[in-house]
């Protein structure tokens, strides 16, 4: 059994991490803030990433840190929870005795993906390179200071850049006009679109939404189911090849929206609508290096996830 510290345990994500954990027969320290991380497996330290004593004594005694502590488009939290909770943390690992591996839970958001020009799918080689707001500034700022920590202080570190992730019904939610017209970040809505389709929403006509990209075609982009991200972090766990790696996890292939709005329109016998958002750019992810030094093979593409949102919605 090994000790593994979770900082963000709470969370989406975070909850499926330390359900794996147990899974696979590890005792989790998980930092607990607001809401309590259930498991018999678990040990909650009641505290906050903006302390560092806090950090440090759920540090204590793991070998491997998880840090998934984040906030969204929040102007008060996200220096506090994203830049200082992280440094606090890469500070404990680096004063504690034993720590092993240091994983930092990054977002695509790093490298720009829909906001500016990819003629190339996105790699590891991609520079950083935030979009307007708090979150993409965050995420880049988190894997610098665990660069340099690596650099300056020879911390073993693991970098995963997961695309945006899906379970559930989520990705029926993202093809839904009636929800997102007005996006809380960035990227996950529609952006300013036209009258026609302010309409259908205030008379709550639901359409499938084909996104237009910056040069009117259908927008292509990436995604990513959570089962695969968890098959990321359990092939990183400990593994010697991840040492000092960063790593983008993605879907094994990027998706079209007029090939994804047919698809759903076919079966769930919905009209589709064009939107056009000129500002976004079609992009893909590379994850060759992750197939390579990881093993890493998602199962989930675009037509499973659909598929297993519309039975699930069914059986609702």
């Amino acid at each position: 059994m090994t000790t593994i510290a979770v900082f963000g345990g709470a969370g989406k994500i975070g909850r499926q991490v330390v359900e794996l954990l147990g899974k696979l027969g590890h005792h989790v320290r998980a930092l607990v803030h607001q809401h309590p991380v259930p498991g018999e497996h678990v040990t909650c330290v009641k505290g906050s990433v903006v302390d560092s004593a806090d950090c440090a004594d759920v540090v204590r005694g793991s070998e491997i840190v998880i840090q998934l502590a984040t906030t969204k488009e929040d102007a008060e939290t996200f220096f506090d929870v994203s830049l200082r909770g992280t440094f606090n943390i890469l500070e404990a690992c680096r004063f504690a005795k034993g720590v092993k591996q240091f994983i930092l839970l990054s977002g695509d958001a790093a490298q720009g993906i829909w906001f500016y020009p990819h003629p190339r799918p996105i790699n590891e080689e991609t520079p950083l390179a935030a979009y307007p707001g708090y979150y993409a500034f965050s995420k880049v700022m988190e894997e610098t200071m665990t660069r340099q920590y690596q650099i300056q202080y020879g911390l073993r570190t693991t970098i995963l850049r997961s695309s945006w992730v899906f379970e559930g019904g989520d990705l029926l939610n993202h093809f839904s006009i009636l929800k997102n017209v007005n996006p809380a970040e960035p990227g996950h809505g529609f952006g300013d679109v036209s009258e026609e389709v302010l309409e259908l929403v205030r008379s709550g006509q639901e359409r499938i939404p084909v996104l237009l990209d910056a040069s009117g075609n259908p927008l292509t982009r990436h995604i990513v189911h959570i089962d695969d991200l968890m098959l990321a972090l359990e092939a990183s766990l400990g593994n010697e090849n991840a040492m000092g790696r960063d790593y983008n996890i993605a879907a094994e292939h990027a998706f079209q929206y007029r090939e994804a709005a047919d698809y759903l329109s076919e079966k769930l016998e919905m009209p589709t609508v064009d939107i056009a958002n000129p500002q976004y750019h079609p992009f893909s992810i590379d994850i060759s290096r992750a197939r390579r030094e990881l093993g890493y093979s998602p199962a989930n593409d675009f037509y499973r996830m659909a598929d297993s949102a519309i039975a699930a919605r069914q059986v609702s």
